[in-house]
């Protein structure tokens, strides 16, 4: 009897299978159960990711539709001036401080929330100086576009605190860039 009065019994949560079937089918299947959850919550109700996740895998709805992996950042253009000549060939150690310095820029994802609550992925790139030899970082700059002021700007700072080296310094890229 238990059974029989079990499968007559309504669906105590179809209003909620058809508001999120709704929500996801308005955000054309971009919507997981995090974002479905907060739009649950702006509308005042609040529900468990979990329950929200049981309908979702009830329903056969997941929010993959239009899902891309992230591209590794790659700023190399080709060649777009002359060419320096490789100083270093590989020998990446140095007895000498401030004789041979490198750089090279580095791609940085964080996230931040909007006024809305929405989760946005932002973007820092680093491009630090780093004399090889003792792995000391000279000096560095963060921004938020991979441009040619930030290494500059770096790449001066780095040249006025190496001028007590009394040999030649090498500054080395892998972009082939340098000061002759």
């Amino acid at each position: 009897m238990y059974w029989q009065k079990r499968f007559e019994r309504k669906n105590p949560n179809q209003k909620l299978e058809t508001l999120i079937k709704k929500i996801f089918d308005e955000h054309k299947g971009n919507y997981g159960y995090r974002r479905i959850q907060l739009t649950l919550k702006e509308k005042g109700l609040n529900v468990n990711q979990k329950r929200i996740r049981r309908i979702m895998c009830k329903l056969g709805l997941k929010g993959t539709k239009f899902i891309r992996k992230s591209r590794k950042y790659n700023s190399y253009k080709g060649t777009v001036g002359p060419l320096v000549k490789n100083r270093l060939h590989r020998r990446f150690y140095t007895s000498v401080p401030h004789q041979k310095l490198t750089t090279d820029t580095s791609e940085f994802k964080y996230y931040e929330r909007d006024q809305r609550g929405n989760i946005q992925i932002k973007k820092l790139y680093l491009d630090p100086f780093l004399d090889l030899f003792n792995g000391e970082i000279l000096s560095y700059r963060i921004s938020k576009q991979p441009n040619a002021k930030a290494i500059l700007d770096a790449q001066k700072e780095a040249i006025d605190k190496t001028q007590d080296c009394p040999y030649r310094r090498t500054f080395h890229s892998d972009q082939g860039w340098g000061i002759k």
